[in-house]
Order: C-alpha cells, then structure tokens, then sequence
C-alpha cells in the first residue's frame, strides 16, 4: 500500500476511501452534507470541489441509483475520487477542472441538486496552510459568490442547491444567491449552549417559499470533551455511523 494514503472507514464502515495521509483529510462536513442533501433514487448530482469524493459516494451510499458528477481541480484529489468511485461501484463521474471554468460536458447539463463545501477562510483574514492540498481546501480563492453563481447555472429549474459552510459567511452566502430562493437554514452548534459555528443551508432555483431558520442541531453531548471516546449526540451518530438523512432539515 502506498504509504502516502490511508484507507478510511466512514459511516460505519459502509464506504472505505483512499485519501492522503497527510494535509487535507476528510472530516465530518463532507459527511453532513451528504446527509443534507434531498436527492431521490434516478436523480442527476453536482458536486462543487468533490475532493476525494467523500459527500457524492457518502450520498451514493444513503440513496441509491443515482448520477453523480464530481468537478475537482487538483488532479491527485481527482484521481483518488475516480479510484474511490471505481472501488465503490458508484455511478460518479470525475472532472479535472476549476469550477470557473467548467468543460462543456458539464455547462452543457443541469442536474437535480448542486452540492458543495467551500473553502471556509478568506486568506486577507487567516493565515495559508503549508499542505497545498489542505491549502486548495479550507483557503478561499474561488470567491464564494463564483461559488454560488456556477450552482445556480447548472442546477435545473426547482433544483435544490445543498451546501456546508462557517456561520460568519451567511450574510455573503444570502447576498449572493441570485436565482435562488426557498432558503433554509440549520445551525450547528459544536456542543450545548455553545454558538453555532457552522451552517447547513438550501436553496432552490426559483424557488419562492419563505426563508426558514430551523433550530440549532447540536453535533457533541456535554458541555466539554471528558471522555477518549467520541461524544455525537445519537443523530448525528446515526447520520455518520448508519447513514442516516440529516435530522429535521
């Protein structure tokens, strides 16, 4: 085995993926997300920044015979994405490609749903990571309303755009959402009576319903870590462990 990756089991081992060893490693978000995401059995998904493919085959695994398409721009996080793909049976498509400037194959189709999980960190405010791959994930350099406007262009009319992203970017995240519309909002909240920090948001292409704010879903028990296990709260333990949808969203 290359000693450059690792082999990793998400949702209680129901899907193995190959990701680096070091820099950017997949966490829970990619996980949520998935979870988030309203997708049906036959319909079409987008995924922005697909990196190793954790959300789409996450996705894949909860809902099944869907068409995914994943747009990812560094080409070893693409490769490992389409061998995960190849390992995994899934229905996923890779394209090597900046979101800003997408092939025709993808311009050229509209899809059902647009996932994504955006660099979180303006680089004006934070400091780089010295891990290119870590870098190119969590350092904004694709601005968010690029983002916003490209998922937009591809979903199909009524498709819902489902994304992850840190709760100070929701004012830009709502100022950029052109043709979107029915937003909702969940809040993530680390632990008990902690602020949120996170946000799941959706929006639907010409969607006309009132925006709704759902209550804060709190991903830890206890008010601090005390334990060497891990402490989700059970729904979260079952959207991470047993592929559960996300809860009330």
């Amino acid at each position: 085995m290359d000693e450059a990756l690792t082999r990793d089991d998400y949702l209680g081992g129901r899907l193995s993926l190959w990701q680096p060893a070091r820099g950017y490693r997949a966490g829970i978000d990619p996980v949520l997300l998935a979870a988030a995401c309203p997708a049906k059995a036959g319909e079409s998904i987008l995924e922005l920044g697909c990196g190793v493919g954790t959300a789409a085959l996450c996705l894949s695994v909860r809902v099944p015979d869907l068409r995914i398409t994943g747009v990812e721009r560094q080409a070893d996080m693409a490769a490992l994405a389409c061998r995960n793909a190849s390992e995994t049976g899934a229905h996923f498509q890779v394209v090597t490609a900046d979101i800003a400037t997408l092939p025709d194959a993808v311009k050229q189709q509209s899809y059902d749903h647009v996932i994504a999980n955006p660099p979180f960190f303006l680089r004006s405010e934070s400091h780089a990571s010295p891990h290119p791959a870590r870098e190119a994930a969590m350092g904004e350099d694709t601005a968010l309303a690029t983002w916003m406007d490209v998922a937009a262009r591809r979903l199909k009319p009524k498709g819902w755009l489902t994304l992850i992203h840190r709760t100070e970017r929701l004012a830009d995240l709502l100022c950029d959402l052109g043709t979107l519309g029915s937003v909702q909002i969940q809040p993530l909240q680390p632990r008990p009576g902690r602020e949120a920090n996170l946000i799941l948001l959706r929006a639907r292409k010409n969607g006309r319903a009132p925006l709704r704010l759902h209550p804060p879903v709190t991903l830890h028990t206890g008010e601090k870590h005390v334990t060497d296990g891990e402490d989700y709260s059970p729904a979260i333990r079952a959207v991470l462990r047993s592929s559960a949808p996300f809860p009330g969203f």
